[in-house]
């Protein structure tokens, strides 16, 4: 089937009909693949865990910059929020790894550069997790604190934070899978997490279905134990809550 698209003609891949009816599926291949995937996979936890470890810190203090009562504060938080979540993760990495060095005059290395991308997409999100979570607590709430003596940031830090933070939680979860599944992005950058593992086996075994199947297999047993770990970490908050 001929598709027109913008005045260009695409045509969708061809295979030789040998080739396709050929096709054998191996599983031995999937099994030796595994040793040197789950090197990538270590990476991709690796990456992952500190990407999201700065990103929170980095997704805090613009959550509660967009909530303060300086004026210039939250126009700075809003303009790294949308300026991140209007912009591709696959763009910020390509401007990080390949756009800032030419500002720095330095070659930012693979990894460092993964973790910082992971860091300023996830806290640009986590800052409006942190935002939400802290305005859904009752003003009543933040009224008792104060007229107990309770300074501003004290009603934040004693009253508001735990319990917003708690709400934070389930968001914060669902971030880490997507996180998680964001670093897939990195093989533009040559970083060697679990998709660019795949890659490299594919160009020496040429077994593209078993190896992405493989690939494929992976990311699904994390995050459904992560979507797991998650719902049964709210069971037990909603359980808590009510006692």
């Amino acid at each position: 089937m001929l598709i027109e698209t913008m005045g260009m003609e695409l045509h969708p891949p061809t295979f030789p009909e040998a080739a396709m009816a050929n096709f054998d599926f191996a599983y031995h291949v999937m099994w030796e693949s595994v040793p040197m995937l789950m090197k990538g996979l270590r990476y991709t936890i690796i990456i992952t865990a500190g990407g999201l470890f700065f990103g929170f810190i980095l997704g805090v203090a613009s959550g509660l910059m967009k909530l303060s009562r300086n004026p210039i504060l939250p126009r700075i938080a809003g303009v790294y929020i949308e300026s991140i979540r209007g912009t591709p993760l696959m763009v910020q990495v390509m401007f990080l790894y390949f756009g800032l060095p030419l500002l720095l005059g330095m070659r930012i290395p693979p990894l460092t550069a993964s973790i910082i991308a992971i860091a300023v997409n996830a806290g640009a999100y986590i800052a409006e997790v942190v935002r939400g979570a802290v305005q859904s607590i009752e003003k009543g709430q933040v009224e008792a604190g104060r007229s107990i003596g309770l300074s501003r940031s004290q009603t934040m830090l004693y009253i508001v934070w735990p319990q917003a933070f708690r709400r934070m939680i389930p968001p914060l979860g669902n971030q880490f899978i997507i996180s998680l599944k964001d670093t897939s992005l990195l093989v533009v950058i040559g970083m060697g997490e679990l998709t660019r593992t795949g890659q490299e086996i594919i160009a020496d075994n040429f077994r593209a279905f078993e190896v992405w199947l493989t690939v494929a297999i992976i990311y699904l047993a994390i995050t459904r134990t992560l979507s797991y770990a998650l719902s049964v970490l709210e069971r037990r908050m909603s359980v808590s809550e009510r006692s």
